[in-house]
């Protein structure tokens, strides 16, 4: 079932939001923060997490605090690969769940956090194994990314490590517990299934159905995915985002909803900001309606696209709204 929905991915990441287009994120906080009322409107239920940031920066959290963001979530992702990509020891990560839980008051949750094998198997064991004594006990959620390494014929779509970065770029293809080839990696039999996995899966993804089979071997429950914007756009969406919902019922899942449809962009990629953002509180509203089946409202367009508010001043203060969250340490 769906537990949760994630507001977009990494917004503060250029590979997935265009903030030289929309550089105070303005557009990002009136879009997420409609999409976030309706979905509590229509599901609230429903835990909405603000996508996961990285790098993890405190002053996009103000930032967005300022823009009344904080004020439609009940919590708060980060992300981070301090063995890989990000500038900092893996000894770190309480001090970095601590520097954002200093500016909001919402629970924080990891939504991806991993270790490639590129280096050495042996070495991703000995990380998983520390991420999990660090974070397992401090936050409520930890999804390790990922499941499976990604195959060899697909382009890694992140643009901050190109082909010509080599070793940077290449690590993105070995994040998985289990190989392209469909073999585990000692990291699979160390896994503890308490934690959850982040898995995206692509547009007739071929690995769905031996994804739902390793959820099952690792014993893994909770499972962080996406619904794309983009894909949603596709003809015959359907067919296929419900065969994946369905596949995954099983498992308490937090959907991510992201990625613009170049159609719909300022400029013609799925990381611009939409021409207008009452589409993608209509999106949200559409995935609640048909995967979460709550009952007693009829959703309509216009309904979605007036409910919008003012920005708040940058200067605004914190919400004392306490969430409906308890955070365990």
């Amino acid at each position: 079932m769906i537990e949760a929905i994630e507001f977009w991915n990494e917004p503060n990441n250029l590979s997935h939001w265009d903030y030289e287009i929309d550089p105070e994120w303005r557009e990002f906080a009136q879009m997420t923060r409609c999409a976030g009322r309706r979905v509590a409107e229509l599901a609230p239920q429903l835990v909405r997490v603000l996508g996961g940031l990285t790098p993890i920066d405190p002053a996009f959290v103000r930032l967005l605090e300022g823009h009344g963001v904080l004020e439609q979530m009940d919590a708060v992702a980060i992300h981070g690969f301090p063995w890989d990509w990000s500038p900092w020891s893996l000894a770190e990560w309480p001090r970095r769940v601590e520097e954002i839980e200093a500016v909001t008051q919402l629970p924080v949750w990891v939504t991806e956090v991993g270790v490639s094998s590129f280096d050495s198997e042996k070495l991703q064991v000995q990380g998983l194994r520390r991420t999990a004594e660090l974070l397992a006990r401090r936050v409520q959620r930890v999804h390790w990314y990922s499941l499976f390494d990604l195959p060899r014929a697909w382009p890694a779509t992140i643009s901050r490590y190109e082909r010509a970065e080599g070793a940077m770029y290449e690590r993105h293809y070995n994040m998985g517990l289990v190989r392209e080839d469909g073999v585990p990696k000692p990291a699979a039999d160390a896994f503890d299934g308490s934690l959850g996995i982040c898995q995206w899966f692509h547009w007739h993804d071929p690995r769905l159905d031996d994804a739902v089979r390793w959820l099952r071997r690792l014993n893994v429950r909770r499972l962080r995915t996406g619904i794309s914007w983009a894909d949603w756009h596709r003809d015959a969406k359907l067919a296929w985002f419900d065969r994946q919902m369905d596949a995954l019922a099983e498992f308490d899942l937090t959907v991510v909803l992201c990625f613009t449809p170049p159609s719909r962009g300022r400029r013609p990629c799925h990381t611009s900001p939409p021409i207008d953002y009452g589409e993608f509180v209509w999106f949200a509203e559409e995935i609640v309606r048909r995967y979460v089946r709550c009952e007693g409202w009829a959703p309509t367009r216009e309904i979605a696209l007036a409910d919008v508010a003012p920005l708040q001043s940058a200067g605004s203060t914190r919400s004392t709204r306490p969430s409906r969250l308890s955070v365990s340490r």
